[in-house]
């Protein structure tokens, strides 16, 4: 199962006189991936090359070194361990020596998978959308079954006969929750699925 970064994390090396920071980090969007880039790269160093992945979305750059020895081997790091949701950024401080197109990969490569397995992560459960409406004296209870199976609540809407929520849970919680809402609310409380479009 894919996951993500509970947080920043960081990882430095040297090699051959050259320095290396890699920074990790989770995105939820690519416009959040490249602020990152933007705010963390540095500007007196040789090199800032980074990658990202976002479900089907992914980047990568090499800043100036050699074609496919920089940024694909951060994104070959970042499949490699399973990530999604996360942006890598290597910062190279020349130090001299030439490390080849194959020490170059290999450094990159190496320094975003090291930060990656000693990152702090969580893995991404995909969620179902669903709706349903509640009376007001059921609202707490309805809120507290969702919570106790990880569910998340996107949307409260108060209306003249109680409470519209819209949430979203994982698939295989789907039918326990509909069993807990129904015993709750006499089978009044029904979820329904639906689609999340761009203006809901």
């Amino acid at each position: 199962m894919p996951s993500t970064l509970t947080g920043l994390c960081e990882y430095r090396e040297e090699i051959r006189k050259s320095r290396f920071i890699t920074l990790a980090a989770p995105i939820t969007s690519t416009q959040q991936a490249h602020t990152f880039i933007d705010q963390h790269s540095d500007l007196n160093a040789s090199h800032n090359c980074w990658a990202w992945k976002l479900g089907d979305q992914y980047r990568s750059s090499d800043d100036g070194e050699p074609g496919g020895t920089a940024g694909r081997p951060i994104l070959s790091a970042i499949e490699a361990q399973d990530c999604d949701q996360v942006v890598v950024l290597v910062i190279r401080w020349y130090g001299g020596i030439q490390l080849g197109t194959g020490g170059l990969a290999r450094a990159y490569g190496g320094g975003a998978n090291k930060c990656l397995q000693n990152a702090d992560k969580f893995p991404l459960v995909t969620r179902v959308a669903l709706r349903c409406a509640c009376s007001f004296s059921e609202w707490v209870l309805v809120k507290l079954r969702i919570s106790e199976l990880n569910g998340v609540l996107s949307e409260e809407t108060f209306t003249a006969n109680g409470v519209d929520l819209q949430l979203a849970i994982a698939e295989e919680h789907i039918q326990p929750l509909q069993q807990q809402l129904a015993d709750l609310s006499r089978g009044r409380i029904v979820l329904e699925r639906y689609s999340l479009k761009a203006n809901d």
